[in-house]
């Protein structure tokens, strides 16, 4: 990026954190201090928690499971459009091998116990959805199941049931994770477009986004049903959005949406909190997930779409779409916003040199890179995350979910690798 660029970024963020433009602090507070290891009541069958004031104190670099430690490294981009799965060799940014799989693949999904990547393919539109198997050691794909509507999956925390977001149809179908017979299922009538979804630090409930009607759905795993749902408060003013020229964090606009749209959810590393990204806002939503409650919002950038913590657990990545239309433009307005978990500050924005469209994917193994999908540029992206520098690999058709393998941590809740 040009020094000037940056150094004029770095004094427009400055200048909003001194105004305390991105964040409510008065209902915001730093992580407190834990003084004493605290015993954390789980979901039976769920693994333990190690570190009640760091949940991803298992998913930093030096957490490599046996399990994967003879997987290629990889990363997996699914293209909407072309219907195929890209496999990029990380090492050398090349494209080593490409596939076709089902109709509408969405996202790349890392099996509960590692061994299976599930791409997850919707059909968009159509009845004859499937979950296509990768082997990780061979990077190759394997027949695909039938499935219906599998726009996005996770695990349950005690690893016996595969969740199926159906979000044509407002319901999670609860799956065998190996074999994807249907074991039951939990209707969710108000949570239009449920797709993103993240789980309480003790495993017995999760909450998933309602991306058409600004809410969010809170789900008991243990009594199987819909405990409630909360609608998103909007800011009163977000970004403004202008193709014609780079993204300016200054210029804002009043916040005419009604609702919101949220997309990717994640919890804190204390567990104390959740981070809802949402495209019509222009920011993170911050929410206390037991009383199903709105505390707080920080402003990122146009249309935050995914989140994910850093590997040692102490920031969190926001890829914002740059566009807040569902299909938008080529070269927008995207980028990444870097918020610190424990004072809620935004650190740093790094833009794309002459746009683009972050979206969906994650982190890899050593943390040095974040690597997203380029959902309106068809390429993917490789942020340096100790310097914001972004590199491209041109890809299939409309790139969604991409999974970067493997990755540490113990087991898979499912989406593009929410690991622990």
């Amino acid at each position: 990026m040009n020094i000037k660029i940056t150094r004029a970024i770095l004094c427009v963020l400055a200048l909003l954190a001194a105004t305390g433009f991105f964040i409510n602090t008065a209902v915001y507070g730093a992580t407190p201090a834990v003084t004493q290891v605290q015993q954390i009541s789980t979901l039976p069958g769920m693994p333990p928690v190690i570190d009640a004031s760091n949940l991803y104190s298992e998913t930093d670099s030096t957490h490599l499971s046996a399990s994967v430690r003879g997987d290629l490294e990889r990363v997996y981009v699914p293209n909407l459009r072309s219907n195929d799965v890209y496999v990029i060799d990380p090492a050398t940014l090349k494209v080593v091998d490409k596939f076709k799989v089902g109709i509408a693949p969405q996202h790349i999904i890392p099996s509960w116990d590692l061994k299976t990547l599930w791409v997850g393919n919707n059909a968009e539109r159509r009845t004859d959805g499937s979950v296509t198997p990768i082997d990780p050691r061979t990077g190759k794909p394997g027949k695909s199941i039938p499935v219906d509507d599998p726009y996005n999956m996770y695990f349950t925390p005690d690893g016996q049931s595969a969740i199926v977001v159906v979000e044509a149809n407002k319901r999670l179908d609860f799956r065998d994770p190996h074999t994807m017979q249907l074991q039951y299922s939990i209707n969710t009538p108000q949570c239009g477009g449920i797709n993103h979804a993240d789980f309480s630090i003790d495993g017995r409930y999760a909450l998933f986004t309602c991306e058409f009607d600004g809410t969010l759905a809170k789900i008991d795993l243990v009594n199987r049903k819909t405990l409630g749902y909360l609608k998103l408060e909007m800011p009163r003013t977000r970004f403004k959005e202008d193709k014609t020229k780079p993204f300016d964090p200054s210029i804002t606009e009043t916040c005419s949406a009604k609702k919101g749209m949220p997309q990717d959810i994640r919890i804190s590393p204390d567990g104390k909190r959740f981070y809802v990204a949402d495209m019509e806002a222009d920011g993170v939503h911050i929410v206390d997930g037991d009383a199903l409650k709105e505390i707080g919002f920080i402003h990122t950038g146009l249309a935050a779409h995914g989140l994910y913590p850093s590997r040692d657990g102490r920031s969190l990545y926001v890829a914002n779409r740059g566009t807040h239309k569902i299909h938008g433009p080529r070269h927008g307005s995207g980028g990444v916003t870097v918020i610190d978990f424990a004072t809620g500050q935004v650190t740093a924005q790094w833009l794309i040199p002459g746009g683009g469209s972050p979206d969906m994917g994650n982190v890899s193994h050593d943390g040095k890179s974040l690597w997203l999908s380029g959902r309106f540029d068809d390429v993917v992206y490789r942020f340096d995350t100790s310097s914001g520098s972004v590199v491209q690999v041109k890809v299939g058709q409309e790139p969604h979910g991409l999974t970067v393998w493997p990755q540490p941590g113990r087991y898979s809740l499912g989406h593009t690798g929410n690991l622990r």
